[in-house]
């Protein structure tokens, strides 16, 4: 039985890794682009703001 507790927590971990990579795949495009560009269009642009001229 030694080695079942030692394949699960890899075997655990594989699992959620290969979750998370397809939730980040899913997310990718589509409707949630848009949102995403114009967030990161507008944190420059407020970091841009704050820093004095070049």
């Amino acid at each position: 039985m030694d080695y079942v507790s030692a394949l699960v927590p890899p075997i655990v971990m594989a699992t959620f890794f290969i979750f998370l990579v397809r939730t980040i795949v899913k997310s990718q495009g589509g409707a949630n682009k848009a949102k995403e560009d114009a967030a990161v269009d507008a944190a420059l642009a407020r970091a841009e703001a704050g820093q004095p001229g070049k």
